[in-house]
C-alpha cells in the first residue's frame, strides 16, 4: 500500500503542477493556478499521516516507510527547484515572459550552483532521518527498526557522495572553451630577444 500510495503522489506531484502551470499562464488565472501549485505539498502530507497509520496498526518497519520518508525528504529538498525551474519555461513559453536565466556551466560561478543543489540535498537527508527518528520512538525499542536505521545511513551517504561530487567542481572548476580560444597567443621569448630596441631596422623597412 505505501508504495503504491508513493507512485500516486509522485502521478499527482506532476498532474499538480502542469494543471497549476496551465491554468496561471492558460487561462490568465494567476491566483488558481497559485492554489494548485500549493496543494502539492498535501500529497507529501498524506503520504506521511498513512505512514504514521500503517505503523500504528501494527505493521512492522520495512524498507518501504524508510522510502516513504525518503521521498518526503526529496520534495522538501528539492521540489520547489523543480517548480521554480518548470514556472520559468512556462512563462517563457506560454506567456511571452523572458528566457529563464540557465544555471553557469564554468568557474566558480558553477561551484556555487553546485553547492546549492547540494544544500537541498542535505535538508532532504535531514528530513528523511529526522522522520525516520520519529518512526523508530514511535515504534519504541521493542520494534524491529533496524531497516529505519538502515534507511538514515542511505541517506546520508548519498548526500556524501553528492556532497563530494560538488566539493570537485570547487577544487576543478571547469573552463569555458570559448574564453581558451579567445586568448591571443604569447610570442615565444627567443624571437622577442631576436628584435632590435626600438623596432625593426630602415633597411627592413625597405625590402
Amino acid at each position: 500500500m505505501i508504495v503504491t500510495l508513493i507512485v500516486i503522489c509522485e502521478i499527482g506531484f506532476w498532474v499538480l503542477l502542469a494543471a497549476g502551470l496551465a491554468v496561471r499562464y492558460l487561462l490568465r488565472m494567476p491566483r488558481t493556478g497559485l492554489a494548485l501549485l500549493l496543494c502539492e505539498p498535501l500529497l507529501e502530507i498524506v503520504l506521511l499521516v498513512v505512514t504514521a497509520i500503517d505503523l500504528k496498526n501494527g505493521a512492522d518497519p520495512s524498507w518501504k516507510h524508510g522510502l516513504a520518508a525518503l521521498y518526503i525528504g526529496y520534495t522538501v529538498g528539492h521540489g520547489h527547484r523543480t517548480v521554480k525551474w518548470l514556472d520559468g519555461h512556462a512563462a517563457h513559453r506560454l506567456a511571452g515572459g523572458p528566457p529563464p536565466v540557465r544555471p553557469p556551466r564554468y568557474g566558480m560561478a558553477r561551484a556555487r550552483h553546485e553547492g546549492a543543489v547540494w544544500l537541498g540535498s542535505v535538508v532532504a537527508a535531514a528530513v528523511a532521518s529526522g522522520l525516520l527518528l520519529l518512526a523508530v520512538w514511535y515504534v519504541g525499542p521493542d520494534g524491529e527498526t533496524e531497516s529505519l536505521w538502515g534507511w538514515i545511513t542511505v541517506a546520508w551517504r548519498a548526500t556524501g557522495i553528492h556532497g563530494l561530487i560538488a566539493l570537485s567542481y570547487a577544487i576543478w572548476p571547469p573552463k569555458d572553451p570559448a574564453a581558451k580560444g579567445s586568448a591571443v597567443p604569447a610570442r615565444d621569448p627567443e624571437d622577442v630577444a631576436d628584435l632590435p630596441v626600438g623596432g625593426p631596422r630602415k633597411d627592413e623597412e625597405q625590402v
